[in-house]
């Protein structure tokens, strides 16, 4: 999972720490006449002293992320504040985006039709996590009002936690998936592993690469109106029906054309 002091690493071309040289480096650096055993050397001190500065331009990079964060917050609440006023807003950006649209079955999208709000709020040491919190209006599959799933990035094993859904009875969306892949397992020898929204939401065996949470955060969320918007248009069919309309053009304006034109060449010859 891509993480911000990652992203202001590559931003700067920052290298990788300096290592310690091998027996066999040390070895090969012996061939080397006096002259380019010196040049290597300032070259290595001068690479360091590159490193040194892009690690410093990393952590400043960052510290402008934390203050432009805090002076996106106000414009993202007042956002959220709108888009209150237009029904069905997150479910029709969720359904258009074609990552997220992916993984949503039938009945997660009747769920999501009570999804009122999506906030995405980074830790104040943005180097070590987010979360993304799902608000719901009162709905007939679960009894939570706020579903949160949080990312802990700063350890070297990244890790996820997420909200515990409180299913109503008989409304347990996850297990009746697994119901449908244990039933199609039976019937082809091996489960699916089909993977659904909140199966997503309940997994959190690889926070380091869970691509879900990347899209909601890094493409989804900055700018969902760009998805509401999203026209709902098969533009396979219109591709066809110009091409269709084409072909019957050229037909009607020559519909025995090629073969007159053979026939007055052949009259020609003869």
């Amino acid at each position: 999972m891509s993480t911000p002091k990652a992203d202001a690493a590559r931003a700067t071309g920052a290298s990788a720490p300096k290592r310690a040289r091998t027996e066999a480096e040390e070895d090969q650096s012996k061939d080397y006449d006096a002259d380019t055993q010196k040049a290597l050397e300032d070259i290595d001190s001068c690479q360091n002293e590159i490193d040194g500065l892009n690690e410093k331009a990393s952590e400043e990079i960052l510290k402008v992320e934390q203050k432009y964060n805090k002076l996106r917050k106000p414009h993202f609440e007042q956002r959220n504040e709108l888009i209150k006023k237009i029904p069905n807003f997150w479910v029709t950006a969720f359904v258009n985006h074609p990552q997220i649209s992916a993984i949503l079955d039938e009945e997660e999208e009747e769920c999501l039709h009570y999804l009122t709000k999506v906030e995405v709020e980074e830790f104040d040491d943005i180097k070590s996590g987010y979360r993304i919190k799902f608000h719901f209006d009162e709905n007939p599959f679960f009894g939570n009002d706020l579903l949160t799933k949080e990312f802990f990035l700063g350890s070297p094993e990244p890790t996820s936690t997420s909200t515990e859904i409180k299913w109503k009875e008989g409304m347990n969306l996850v297990h009746r998936m697994e119901e449908q892949e244990a039933k199609a397992g039976r019937k082809r020898g091996a489960p699916t592993g089909v993977r659904t929204f909140f199966t997503w939401f309940t997994d959190n065996t690889d926070a380091s690469a869970d691509d879900i949470a990347e899209v909601i955060k890094d493409d989804l969320w900055p700018n969902p109106l760009q998805y509401f918007l999203v026209p709902d248009v098969d533009i396979g069919e219109g591709e066809n029906g110009l091409d269709g309309d084409e072909e019957g053009d050229s037909d009607e304006d020559d519909p025995e054309g090629g073969e007159g034109d053979f026939e007055e060449a052949d009259e020609g010859d003869e």
